[in-house]
């Protein structure tokens, strides 16, 4: 079996997270999903849990965290050309997103972060190895 990253969000609002993450370019498989959460898939070895509050409070003792105010993590996926992280930005922010930064310009790599609704920060890059510094 190959190895596979699942990531657990827990969203407030199932439909807007839904909307928000198929703009990004997300499918659901339904598989993995119901009435209470979502599995949305990013390729054969990436998925996000969109989990409603409920559902996502059996899996823990801790309280939910309020993404909108505080930051756990950074989740960062690569793309295969600079338009098509521009076009992911596009459609996400349309959805419901939103751009806490400028885009960044590191030479080698072009970034940008977007948040989900619920303010889950995500970051699509793309890396021209070709650019790399040698030293």
């Amino acid at each position: 079996m190959s190895k596979q990253v699942f990531i657990n969000f827990p969203v407030k609002d199932l439909d807007k997270s839904i909307t928000f993450y198929e703009a990004l370019g997300f499918t659901i498989n339904p598989q993995f999903s119901d009435d209470t959460g979502k599995c949305m898939v990013w390729s054969d070895h990436i998925f996000v849990m969109i989990l409603g509050h409920e559902k996502f409070s059996s899996f823990t003792d801790k309280p939910l965290a309020d993404s909108k105010r505080s930051i756990g993590g950074i989740y960062s996926m690569s793309v295969d050309s600079v338009d098509a992280m521009n076009t992911i930005m596009e459609k996400g922010l349309a959805a419901g997103g939103f751009e806490p930064n400028e885009p960044r310009d590191y030479g080698f790599m072009q970034q940008r972060t977007i948040e989900d609704p619920d303010g889950n920060t995500w970051e699509f890059f793309f890396m021209d190895f070709s650019k790399l510094p040698t030293n």
